[in-house]
């Protein structure tokens, strides 16, 4: 049995249960007896927790392990980050809820596992690393990284060790282990350590991927000498090279000509998605709007960091307030209406693929703080800091070409939401003036792809005539 259970910090951890009939533990915690077991205890018998990978978002169909934090051999504490893991959309660090040792990597870093499969085994004792061996080795035909064993233990239980996950910083060079937002950015190993040692994480610098502060870092900071790895108790086996420090990792090269380079795990997600959406019968409604009035408002906030982005993301969660369907998404045989109204916004990452950072509450958020919102959700987007909730929360997209000089084009719609909008550029255009004259003004082509089976050709045209009037007249109401 598969479950994911939320934890306080609204991550996602995966169980997976293998219980022999014997006793079983409650969700309740009670101890309940199972008559077809049999008499020996649970605990005296060998206990081997299988780490699984986790599913991190609800479009996570696999993960690829960017790290492992813990070595075969090596002790584990409860609430430790024991790897970090790269989903669909950012990276995550993955904790154990139980004490051992790290008995065998079943999937080693840079190599890929479908959720719910086994990654790892924890083993609660050394007596027990080399029942876990041969059961890695079963696993992964011989070819998991297992640690050095003492004595033989006999057969182990299999059981699933809860993990729970964080945000995590992808793989670069160390910086100040801090947000544009103030955030402190630390494995959650570090802040516990810190809580308990009286550390102030603001003042220490990670030496973690990108600036990451680790629990090293905070114990040196405590005058502590961070803890060595316990050495092998046997003779020693041969075990893959550990990767290189993120730090020091080279950049990737670019494609060669003819070459076939593997699609990073958010061009897969991306891809997944794609086929989802154009099997959604949609359709295309475009909007010319005039922007002097909206270029001039820019002008005079964009010196208080205000972006167009941000201008443009309230200007249309308001007009979605008069068009709640426009908001709202399809469900089998019924039309979800939001109780948000969360703006996406697509954002090209560095390495292939996009994001969606959602600007939670758009209508509600006044416009400078949805600007340094705007700013901290990028910068943390592209360094792969995002929580789930960051990307996965949008109740309507807006997809932005118009910095690239792009007249008009069309987005294809996301998975679970009822509209995208595409902004093109504002460029100078002739056009007639109301007194018969021609005039040159600024205009903005936009196109709204639509789902048919919610939205209507009377729906999207009512949605852009009221975004247009806002931006064309009532543009002050923006800064309210």
């Amino acid at each position: 049995m598969t479950r994911s259970i939320p934890d306080s910090d609204g991550s996602i951890a995966n169980q997976r249960h293998h219980r022999p009939q014997q006793t079983v533990k409650s969700d309740f915690g009670e101890l309940q007896p199972n008559h077809s077991s049999p008499s020996v205890p649970r605990y005296d018998r060998p206990m081997i927790h299988e780490v699984f990978m986790p599913a991190l978002s609800s479009t996570m169909t696999e993960g690829k392990i960017v790290s492992w934090e813990k070595a075969p051999g090596d002790k584990v504490a409860k609430g430790e980050t024991i790897l970090i893991v790269e989903s669909d959309k950012a990276d995550m660090d993955v904790e154990s809820f139980n004490e051992g040792y790290m008995a065998a990597i079943v999937v080693d870093a840079g190599g890929s596992a479908p959720v719910g499969s086994t990654i790892a085994l924890i083993a609660e004792t050394e007596a027990e690393i080399e029942a876990a061996k041969a059961q890695a080795a079963g696993l992964s035909g011989g070819a998991a990284s297992a640690a050095p064993a003492a004595a033989s233990a006999p057969a182990a239980t299999p059981v699933a060790t809860p993990v729970t996950v964080a945000a995590a910083p992808s793989n670069g060079a160390s910086a100040p282990a801090a947000s544009p937002s103030g955030r402190t950015i630390a494995s959650p190993r570090a802040k516990k350590l810190a809580k308990e040692l009286k550390v102030d994480l603001s003042g220490l610098t990670g030496s973690g991927p990108n600036g990451r502060i680790v629990a090293e870092d905070v114990e040196r900071a405590a005058g502590r000498t961070p803890a060595a790895a316990p050495a092998p108790i046997a003779a020693p086996v041969a075990v893959p090279a550990a990767a290189p420090a993120p730090a020091a990792a080279a950049a990737p090269l670019p494609p060669m000509p003819g070459q076939a380079v593997a699609m990073t795990t958010l061009q897969k997600a991306v891809v997944n998605n794609m086929m989802v959406s154009l099997s959604v019968p949609t359709f295309r409604v475009g909007y010319s709007i005039t922007t002097d009035k909206l270029d001039a408002l820019y002008k005079q906030v964009k010196s208080k960091g205000v972006t167009m982005t941000a201008l443009l993301a309230k200007a249309v969660a308001l007009s979605l307030r008069k068009h709640p369907v426009v908001n709202a998404a399809y469900a089998p045989d019924a039309i979800a209406y939001r109780s948000d109204i969360n703006i996406a916004v697509a954002v090209a990452m560095p390495d292939g693929g996009l994001i969606t950072p959602v600007l939670k509450n758009a209508d509600q958020v006044d416009l400078y703080s949805l600007s340094r919102n705007w700013q901290d959700l990028v910068t943390r987007a592209r360094s792969k800091q995002l929580q789930p909730d960051e990307y996965t929360t949008g109740t309507f997209t807006l997809s932005n070409l118009g910095m690239f000089g792009v007249d008009r084009f069309d987005a294809i719609l996301p998975p679970g939401q009822g509209a995208i909008l595409a902004v093109g550029a504002s460029k100078p255009t002739v056009v007639a003036t109301d007194d018969g004259l021609l005039g040159v003004k600024r205009v903005m082509q936009v196109n709204l792809t639509a789902d048919h089976r919610v939205i209507y050709g009377a729906d999207s045209a009512g949605f852009l005539r009221d975004l247009a009037a806002l931006i064309e007249g009532d543009v002050q109401s923006l800064t309210l």
